[in-house]
């Protein structure tokens, strides 16, 4: 066996084909732990595609490694290779869509048309009295144009619909090129041309590599997705009351030199009650993304509960009675509402529960001796 057989003639397409089996069965297993996990839709639809893909493979290994090539086997790979590219882009719009009826009549449609052009393949040897190999290339030509027109319509209709655009944009890109070479080679060439030969071996390995990539990155996106929404409060998007009053702790376990900003939002029932709980879930986003903004560079932001929001700030060089006044203000003239803002700052011995607790009774006593002020803890 010499190197060029790795790259070029039949030893290339087994090589090929076994590559992509292995990083099928990658896929494989994601999928199906994820639609074990999540029972959605999308895994399921992934899974079925994969299935299919490995089976059209492993059937095309096994043509390969017996030397069987005959319309029948042909048609049947194709009619696989068609039915397998619509069911995973089915699936990848799955991945982040719910599915109503209309996409599904689009993806089975697209299936069922493929079904519908594959006639041709039957009635062609009756309509053509050319020689065996003429007769061959026309039965195929009509599915083998069909996978461009599914190409097109998939990089037009799913990517504005879906996470990872550009990954995805650029799978369908290789598998259009892929398809162009097999043509091109089968075609004009006879299947003898060593580059198209090449490229159609090489290609498919590229574009299901970008598939369990895409399908791996959508895994890293639910875990933090999901790591996100342990840590955060689901309506202001602020770290919620436990993972704020783990950092303060961390810190204070350190001795490190924070401020605590407690704040709370002034006669916010009264808004609930005359404006709504929609009014109030507006504003308490609002005062949430002004504390985020300021604490952006220099600590974190918390939800505290109810209306009371929190921030801890980790830069010793801050001025805190010029940070929390320009919080309060901004509050003020922003937002249709005011606050009552009180801080603390860290001094050896205190515990994170009573830096929080000596901001909170600074904020209380800004709140009772008229409101929409800052108090320092003295």
């Amino acid at each position: 066996m010499k190197a060029i057989d790795l790259l070029f003639g039949d030893l290339a397409s087994i090589l090929s084909n076994t590559v992509i089996l292995v990083i099928l069965a990658l896929m494989f297993v994601v999928s199906v732990r994820l639609f074990l996990d999540r029972r959605k839709k999308g895994y399921l639809s992934m899974t079925i595609s994969i299935i299919i893909i490995g089976i059209q493979y492993m059937l095309q290994l096994y043509l390969k490694l017996h030397a069987i090539d005959t319309s029948h086997t042909a048609y049947m790979l194709l009619m696989l290779k068609i039915i397998s590219f619509v069911l995973v882009n089915m699936g990848i719009y799955q991945l982040y869509n719910r599915t109503k009826r209309k996409q599904y009549v689009f993806f089975y449609g697209l299936i069922i048309m493929g079904f519908i052009v594959s006639i041709l393949h039957f009635f062609i040897p009756e309509l053509y009295n050319g020689t065996p190999g003429q007769v061959r290339l026309l039965q195929d030509i009509g599915l083998e144009l069909y996978v461009f027109v599914l190409i097109f319509l998939c990089f037009y209709m799913i990517p504005p619909s879906i996470g990872q655009q550009i990954k995805y944009q650029l799978a369908l890109t290789v598998f259009f090129f892929m398809q162009t070479a097999h043509l091109i080679n089968a075609y004009m060439y006879g299947n003898a041309q060593p580059w198209f030969s090449l490229a159609g071996n090489a290609l498919p390995i590229v574009y299901y590599f970008l598939l369990f990539m895409l399908l791996f990155e959508r895994v890293v996106e639910l875990m933090q997705a999901i790591y996100n929404s342990s840590i955060t409060d689901g309506l202001t998007r602020l770290y919620n009351r436990k993972f704020f009053y783990n950092r303060v702790t961390q810190y204070v376990q350190r001795h490190l030199p924070i401020s605590i900003l407690f704040s709370d939002i002034d006669n916010f029932k009264k808004l609930n009650d005359t404006k709504g709980h929609q009014m109030g879930d507006d504003v308490l986003k609002q005062v949430a993304q002004i504390l985020k903004d300021e604490a952006e560079e220099c600590g974190i932001a918390g939800r505290y509960g109810g209306e009371e929001m929190v921030v801890m700030v980790t830069d010793p060089s801050i001025k805190m009675d010029e940070f929390a006044e320009r919080v309060r203000k901004r509050i003020e003239t922003e937002t249709i509402v005011t606050a009552s803002i009180g801080y603390s700052k860290y001094k050896s011995g205190l515990s994170a529960e009573e830096l929080i607790k000596q901001a909170d009774e600074a904020m209380y006593k800004a709140k009772t001796t008229g409101k929409n002020k800052v108090v320092k803890f003295a």
